[in-house]
């Protein structure tokens, strides 16, 4: 890969304050040799020198819940029939094929770098996620989902994810991480869930999953009522044993909260979950967006920022919010617990990619981290504004280019 050279009005390295008439040099290596003012960043004779004069130049976003393989389909549901949404989505999931898949796969990738996404924590059940970053030498880690509800389920449950991991293992590498995901505690048993973060923490494989989402979720642990709850009984599927349990305790008494562990959603939390979750070490994937379309209500933020928990953001499916846009999720976020531009801008990066793991090589501008950036044109109703605002007042829509360790992955047609 030929080196790069990328200057612009503001760069935003995250870990450090924003530089004015600031530059980046890319090595071939894909990573990043110099950042700082742009006099003095090396401008080698032989690599090639782009400028984006009123540009602002930041970090890659870090998108830490999607589905891509779920691009495409369109299905809203009114808030509050959550249970009733989730069946509707396994049956829409159910009349695709897999050359469906792969394409709302790709396609799903290329909005991400559209709006700026440079790395994504994947969920899905076909691989076509997976399939999608490693052909297109992407960044991210995808977690192969695994269902069964009944405790009678467990052995062929098990059986498939190993299958299923198994024929996936060739796609990662690189930068292109695979893990595991037991889907929701509405979808997957307590034996189910022991015996998958058994295998996860054997294999080394990171975790994923649903959790603390919806009042329903709640319901079928602590009392054994609720939408969930009845869908179990009708399918003749035995309640956990025993109830009483917030969702993020069963998880806990069945293995699944590790640093490896990314939490998704984590909205019915109360005190003693927040210990639970802050003594595990896991990340969170916070989606207010979705969380909001769904009326699930609003996640304790505030309380993981105080406790240093990893908090990223999350778009997750278009079923649930409609489009890719993960500065939208960063105001919504900053909106609900009064956080600052500089804390909103780098739950969308840095604290993004240390929730997944992957803070060492991405989220921030700093040497030796991967070439990965977006170049953001201000909207001109924000160019008074500090950067970090001017970057939080834009959307897709003002995405010029966007490089991933380097390598130019998207450019506006109308640059």
């Amino acid at each position: 890969m030929p080196a790069r050279r990328l200057a612009a009005r503001w760069v935003l390295p995250v870990e450090s304050r924003p530089i004015e008439r600031g530059a980046i040099l890319i090595g071939t290596d894909g990573r990043l040799a110099s950042v700082g003012p742009e006099a003095a960043v090396p401008r080698p004779p032989d690599v090639p020198c782009e400028e984006f004069r009123e540009g602002l130049l930041l970090p890659g976003l870090v998108n830490t819940h999607t589905h891509l393989e779920l691009d495409g389909l369109e299905y809203r549901a009114p808030a509050g029939q959550f249970a009733e949404w989730i069946w509707r989505v396994r049956q829409l999931k159910a009349g695709r094929t897999a050359e469906q898949f792969a394409g709302a796969a790709r396609a799903g990738l290329a909005a991400c770098y559209a709006a700026g996404v440079t790395t994504i924590a994947d969920t899905g059940d076909t691989g076509a996620v997976v399939r999608a970053l490693a052909e297109a030498g992407g960044s991210g880690v995808c977690y192969q989902e695994v269902f069964g509800p009944d405790p009678s389920q467990l052995t062929e449950s098990m059986s498939g994810l190993h299958q299923r991991v198994t024929e996936l293992a060739s796609c990662a590498g690189g930068r292109v991480g695979l893990g595991v995901s037991p889907h929701a505690p509405y979808t997957v048993s307590g034996p189910l869930y022991a015996a998958v973060a058994r295998w996860a923490r054997a294999e080394g494989l990171p975790i994923a999953v649903h959790v603390a989402e919806s009042r329903a979720e709640s319901d079928l642990l602590l009392n054994g009522r609720g939408s969930f709850a009845d869908a179990w009984r009708g399918r003749g599927i035995p309640l956990p044993n025993p109830l009483g349990c917030t969702p993020v305790g069963w998880l806990d008494q069945h293995g699944v909260l590790t640093d490896k562990t990314l939490c998704i959603h984590s909205i019915q939390v109360g005190p003693d979950d927040l210990a639970r979750l802050t003594r595990a070490g896991v990340g969170i994937a916070h989606c207010p967006l979705s969380n909001l379309a769904h009326g699930h209500g609003e996640a304790p933020l505030a309380r993981f920022i105080e406790r240093g928990i990893p908090v990223g953001l999350g778009t997750d499916s278009v079923l649930s919010v409609g489009r890719m846009d993960l500065l939208a999720e960063a105001r919504a976020a900053r909106q609900s617990v009064g956080l600052d531009a500089v804390r909103a801008l780098a739950l969308a990066t840095l604290d993004g990619a240390r929730a997944i793991g992957l803070g060492e090589v991405t989220g921030s501008l700093r040497p030796g981290k991967w070439g990965d950036c977006v170049v953001i044109r201000p909207p001109p109703t924000a160019v008074t504004l500090s950067p970090e605002e001017q970057v939080l007042a834009s959307g897709p829509r003002d995405v010029i280019a966007t490089f991933l360790g380097g390598h130019n992955v998207y450019r506006s047609a109308d640059l």
